[in-house]
């Protein structure tokens, strides 16, 4: 049977998931533990901190420029593996960059140079992932059959939660606590840039490896560049917000993604600042809640083929429940300063975003219209993208406002946690809103509303 008739295997879904491996250290390096150490251990404001990180999401918008690109266009005869490629790349380089600028900051000897030179790398970093991204989600698109889509993206998502966990143990590994020399710092420089070199490389061989041989050259166009440029996103969110289904989900969509990464910039700086955790321990936060994740999105991916009424919207409350708790819990723990309660809430924080994942990725499906899906798909995945940005940036200066007004650590991060707990209950309460079945009645007449739109 040849590779055309096959689609894509299991064999090959696992190589080319083995990509996301990479992306989920990735986010850990920079968003756990690149600003633990320039929060904690370097002593930099978590505004500045949270911004550089949430870079990557607020370009979010290139993604979306570059898949259209490579669905209309080939580049040197590939149109998926060059955007792949080059985005990565940029990011690899980027990451050496960062290790050299970071050192030079933990030795005090950073200059203006050095600030560009982390500047620089956080936009590199921050392009390539939006530009690669979404090409390897329409690589994962192009080489799947329709009916294995579900389990190539399934597959794909593991691994990126796998990369969570795998990240934050091999950072704890190449960062161990450091006791002696410099004051002030939990590590020693020189380990801090063996990490970043180390760390440069390993991206590297999975980034290419993953998916070279996954797309054949000369692979033809299947979208006209005058279809693509037909869609309007004004359009759509006209009518998006025309639909009481639809305009309630995107409400709980961004509000759920936004509040649920208020403390994505925040965490590790958390177990460092409030209760004085070494970047060793620290690191291996992202380790216990990207682990729980996994359990519950395998659990619930299991539960819901067994179970009719665990619907996607169902999914989504649990999840939700969970998450509501995790912060609320974390809350006391810092106002309390309570430790024995962090390791509890990264237990409830890794369970709750493995269900609420499954529930919601599924609702995107249940709520994108035939013959648009690719359109809506496209801007759920957007406004996701912007609203985390905005998540994680927000924690961080939340985080400092705080501090500014109750002169604490405990009360500073006990806001940050109380926000994204009040936040994650108004998001709950939009959830309850959102009606699959009045949406699936509404079907037919937005379709006839779509097809006059695009006239």
């Amino acid at each position: 049977m040849d590779e055309q008739r096959q689609g894509l295997t299991v064999g090959r879904n696992f190589k080319i998931g083995i990509f996301h491996l990479g992306s989920g250290m990735a986010d850990v390096l920079t968003t756990g533990v690149w600003n633990r150490i320039m929060i904690s251990d370097l002593g930099f404001s978590a505004t500045l901190v949270g911004l550089l990180t949430a870079l990557r999401y607020f370009l979010a918008p290139l993604g979306v420029w570059a898949g259209r690109r490579s669905d209309a266009q080939a580049l040197g005869g590939y149109r998926r593996l060059i955007w792949i490629w080059g985005g990565r790349l940029m990011m690899v380089i980027s990451t050496f960059m960062l290790g050299l600028a970071t050192t030079q900051l933990a030795q005090n000897n950073g200059t203006n140079t050095t600030w560009i030179a982390i500047i620089s790398a956080m936009f590199l970093f921050s392009i390539g992932s939006a530009i690669s991204g979404t090409t390897y989600l329409a690589l994962i698109y192009d080489r799947a059959h329709e009916h294995q889509r579900g389990r190539a993206v399934g597959i794909a998502w593991t691994f990126l939660l796998l990369g969570f966990t795998m990240g934050g143990i091999f950072f704890g590994l190449l960062l161990p606590e450091h006791k002696e020399g410099q004051t002030g710092l939990s590590f020693a420089p020189e380990a801090l840039q063996n990490l970043f070199f180390i760390t440069g490389f390993v991206f590297a061989a999975l980034w290419f490896f993953s998916v070279l041989g996954e797309e054949k050259r000369g692979a033809v166009a299947k979208t006209k560049t005058e279809d693509i440029e037909s869609t309007s996103l004004k359009h759509d969110l006209a009518l998006v917000w025309q639909s009481r289904p639809l305009r309630f989900f995107l409400v709980y969509l961004t509000a759920s993604m936004f509040f649920a990464f208020s403390q994505d910039a925040i965490l590790e700086p958390f177990g460092g600042d409030v209760f004085g955790m070494p970047a060793e321990t620290t690191n291996r936060f992202a380790a216990y809640w990207g682990s729980m994740a996994i359990l519950g999105t395998i659990a619930f991916l299991f539960l819901s083929r067994r179970f009719p009424r665990l619907t996607n919207t169902v999914m989504s409350q649990l999840g939700m429940a969970f998450l509501t708790v995790a912060f609320a819990l974390l809350t006391v723990s810092a106002l309390l300063e309570i430790r024995s309660l962090v390791t509890i809430n990264l237990i409830l924080l890794g369970i709750g975003l493995g269900i609420w994942n499954v529930g919601t990725l599924g609702l995107m499906m249940d709520l994108s219209p035939v013959g648009r899906a690719g359109t809506f798909l496209g801007f759920w995945t957007m406004m996701v993208t912007l609203a985390r940005g905005g998540g994680v940036a927000t924690g961080g200066i939340v985080r400092d406002v705080g501090l500014q007004l109750f002169g604490t650590m405990p009360m500073a991060y006990g806001a940050v946690f109380a926000l994204g707990t009040l936040g994650l209950l108004a998001a709950l309460w939009a959830l309850y809103q959102v009606n699959v079945k009045e949406f699936k009645k509404q079907a037919a007449p937005l379709d006839t509303v779509f097809a006059g739109a695009m006239d």
